[in-house]
């Protein structure tokens, strides 16, 4: 009492304090303030007015309550909030992550059991075979369960609203599990319902696949129920068993997470088995806005209910297909993974289609860009090496063919914005691991209905009464490569794909049957397919020699001794691209289509140099003199007077210009001149066999010569 407040300075740092004081003693109120304390605490200061026995203001009175605990509470609070939504976003990216790598050897699993199945004669391997089939069906449903869970726990799934007929939904789950009910024992009764609700369609059939589910794990004896009940403007689904029951206590607890009220034998808990089901029901009901509840009676069984509105039916949906079963077609299969690109091509060509398969997108419209195979359906994984996925690459091929192209998306990807994308392009989704039979009968619905003539492969791009290497116009292709026996398989292969082809055995070689300047005589464009390893002078020196000498031709780099040093010396040394042995076929004619789509390039702006040049060799010096000024932008009065002649004069030489080019505009003799101009060749140093690159040197751009 009495002292200064500079007093209160060693207590906590309040830079507002005194500002406070004048506003009280101004106005009788400051807000309170926590302030730090030396001490690394907290506390909670307050500025009231110090009132008289006649109410007037003569002073204040500051308090200091400790908050430490509080602040610190606080702030594990939100440390603790920080790391659990951390931890659930990096839950969520491993699940998404997860979901494509789980399902890829799935979805290979499921094909292999359907064609053994079609494949083996002897009973002993079918009963074989046919026990491969609940494994498979649980492991599925296991792993369906565990990511539908994640969806809806994440907050990531979106419902999307609209009226939704019940009765095609009831006749898939009459179709699907009264099979697996009668393989149980057990009887299954679907009552038709002609009504439609207000749902998400999706979402609801995930809903009663789950209640299914739930009831075919806990009935050992006597049957199910599917059917509706109406009250007034609402309509209850309900779901009744004769199974195990549910005891009072336990009717809440069923709800949870992982929650097994009774232990079932490892053959009757299927794709349920983690517990998992009845929680997304529940997830689900509260996110679609139905009323879900249980009643259940132990011993007897349990009735499931779900209530929603009642509205008018959705209107059919116009040019629908109807399936036909004698549907064939050209298929195109983009899939990395090679064991299950494989099954796939393997169960389409034992369907009668004709099925190609690919790695990645870029190799996809390098066949269909060459004419080489034109797809009448996509078959495309959505995760896909390289800088294209299966959608963006169906997307593209689209614009390639003619006709409209359908396109099938197996993808065991689970997030929202996948799903959305491919809805927005038109594709039919098909989550891994897909049944052959679910396969085949969307390919059946989506392939076009054409006679069996227009559904034949396309006929060979070249004709095969001779030589492709002899037809004229043909891309050419050196193979410079000391092994006999590859020079040979690169003929066949390439010879096969239309391509011309000319083999040498060592760099010296070529460089003495293709002296500087020569024009292969028919060959439009060309590349060099060159070892890295040859006798005498070895692939970096050749092409080095090559660019010296003003060969662009572009050139790829082949290598059994593969490392980062030695693609950057290739790189270096003018090449197009690197590989490494052994490279598969569909690759390798991947990067020579590249580089001779490069090649071709270069042709062109060669012819458009040579036709410039020639149109400027038609002018005089003084027409060629006035050209490069009016080009510089100097106006004709300045011409006239520095060429010593007149004005009319520099215009009579701008109009011959023009005749002469054969251009109407200032920009078109602009662009003519340019052209004209020839690019002087990047000049290379020989390479050093000792050099080492440094691997960012790939990474640095290189530069351009001067035009």
């Amino acid at each position: 009492i009495g002292r200064p407040l500079t007093d209160l300075r060693p207590l906590a740092s309040d830079e507002n304090l005194i500002a406070d004081v004048e506003a009280v003693l101004r106005d009788e109120t400051a807000p309170p303030l926590e302030i730090p304390t030396s001490a690394g605490g907290w506390l909670l200061r307050q500025v009231m007015p110090y009132r008289t026995q006649n109410s007037t203001v003569d002073g204040v009175v500051i308090t200091f309550s400790d908050i430490t605990a509080r602040k610190e509470a606080a702030q594990a609070l939100v440390e603790a909030r920080r790391a659990a939504e951390a931890a659930n976003a990096a839950k969520s990216q491993f699940l998404s992550a997860a979901s494509h790598d789980l399902r890829q050897p799935l979805q290979t699993l499921v094909l292999l059991q359907a064609m053994l199945a079609r494949s083996v004669e002897s009973e002993d391997a079918k009963r074989l075979v046919r026990l491969l089939d609940p494994t498979l069906t649980a492991m599925a449903g296991m792993l369906n369960t565990l990511l539908d869970s994640e969806q809806v726990g994440s907050g990531t799934l979106v419902p999307v609203h609209g009226p939704f007929r019940i009765a095609p939904l009831f006749d898939k789950l009459q179709e699907e599990f009264g099979y697996l009910a009668s393989t149980q024992g057990l009887r299954l009764r679907v009552v038709p319902c002609a009504l439609a609700i207000e749902t998400d369609g999706t979402l609801l059939e995930l809903m009663l696949r789950n209640l299914l589910g739930n009831a075919l794990k806990y009935t050992q004896t006597g049957g199910i129920l599917l059917g509706c009940r109406r009250h007034g403007e609402t309509l209850c689904i309900e779901v009744w068993d004769t199974g195990i029951g549910i005891e009072a206590d336990d009717l809440e607890r069923i709800f949870g997470e992982y929650q097994q009220i009774r232990k079932l034998p490892r053959e009757r808990q299927g794709g349920l088995g983690l517990g998992l089901g009845l929680s997304i029901v529940q997830r689900l009901a509260v996110l679609l806005g139905h009323r879900l509840s249980v009643r259940s009676r132990p011993g007897r069984g349990s009735v499931f209910a779900l209530e929603a509105n009642i509205v008018a039916p959705p209107a059919p949906a116009p040019n629908a297909i109807a399936p036909l079963s004698a549907r064939q077609g050209r298929i195109l299969v983009i899939e990395d993974d090679a064991d299950l690109r494989d099954m796939l091509l393997q169960l389409l060509t034992m369907e009668g289609h004709d099925a190609r398969g690919v790695a990645d997108g870029l190799e996809a419209l390098t066949l269909a860009g060459a004419g080489r195979f034109m797809p009448q359906l996509i078959l495309a994984d959505f995760n896909l090496p390289g800088n294209l996925t299966g959608l963006q690459t169906a997307s593209q091929l689209r614009q390639l063919v003619p006709d409209y192209l359908p396109v099938v998306i197996l993808t065991g990807d689970i997030s929202p914005q996948t799903w959305q994308d491919i809805a927005r392009l038109e594709c039919v989704q098909l989550h891994k691991p897909v049944k052959p039979e679910d396969l085949m009968a969307v390919v059946q619905q989506l392939l076009p209905a054409r006679p069996p003539a227009l559904a034949a492969p396309l006929a060979d791009p070249l004709p095969s009464a001779r030589p492709r290497a002899a037809v004229e116009g043909a891309s050419i292709v050196h193979v410079v490569d000391d092994d006999p026996a590859l020079r040979e398989v690169m003929r066949e292969m390439l010879e096969r794909e239309g391509y011309a082809v000319l083999l040498h055995a060592t760099a010296e070689n070529f460089l003495a049957a293709h002296p500087p300047g020569e024009v292969e005589g028919g060959m439009v464009g060309g590349c060099l397919l060159i070892d890295v390893k040859l006798p005498g002078m070895d692939g970096y020196h050749m092409l080095s020699a090559l660019r010296a000498r003003g060969d662009m031709t572009p050139a790829i780099m082949i290598t059994g001794f593969s490392d980062v040093p030695a693609a950057v010396r290739a790189i270096k040394a003018g090449a197009a691209d690197f590989v490494e042995k052994p490279v598969d076929a569909a690759r390798l004619l991947a990067v020579i289509g590249d580089a001779l789509a490069q090649s071709r390039d270069l042709v062109r702006q060669a012819a458009d140099q040579r036709a410039a040049a020639q149109a400027l060799d038609r002018l005089t010096e003084r027409q060629r003199e006035v050209m490069e000024r009016v080009l510089a932008g100097e106006p004709s009065k300045n011409i006239a007077a520095d060429l010593g002649i007149s004005q009319r004069t520099v215009e009579a030489h701008r109009a011959a210009i023009m005749r002469a080019t054969g251009t109407r505009s200032l920009p078109a003799l602009a662009r003519l001149a340019m052209a004209a101009a020839k690019p002087q060749p990047e000049a290379r140093a020989e390479p050093e066999p000792e050099a080492q690159a440094e691997p960012e040197a790939a990474a640095k751009p290189k530069s351009r010569p001067p035009r």
